[in-house]
């Protein structure tokens, strides 16, 4: 089981990046799939989360009307859309996946982790 995230970097507040997470050694298709970040000294926490159709999506308070989160199940692949990004923006972000139905909010709902890229937002 392998999730590997990438795309992050160093950014200028106001602007965009596009996080990728591609999946092997399981089927992919069948878990909804969430993006976490944790910041230096916080807690690990939920941004965005995609049911395994991407039919539903739900955002936090943190990622709603600044980020999309996306699948493409043909590349075993979710992206994050994030748009007009803030100093406060500055973690690593995870990607996860779970089986559960309902949407999960905490990480200890999550069964797979990827091993998190930086993301860097300077004012």
């Amino acid at each position: 089981v392998q999730l590997q995230a990438s795309g992050g970097g160093l950014v200028q507040a106001g602007g965009s990046l596009r996080l990728s997470c591609a999946a092997s050694g399981f089927s992919f298709s069948s878990y909804a799939m969430g993006w976490f970040r944790q910041a230096p000294g916080k807690e690990r926490e939920l941004v965005a989360f995609i049911s395994w159709s991407g039919g539903t999506t739900y955002y936090t308070h943190s990622g709603k009307g600044r980020l999309t989160i996306s699948r493409d199940n043909a590349k075993n692949t979710v992206y994050l859309q994030m748009n007009s990004l803030k100093p406060e923006d500055t973690a690593v972000y995870y990607c996860a996946a779970t089986l559960r139905v309902v949407i999960s909010t905490t990480p200890d709902g999550y069964n797979h982790w990827g091993q998190g890229t930086q993301v860097t937002v300077s004012s």
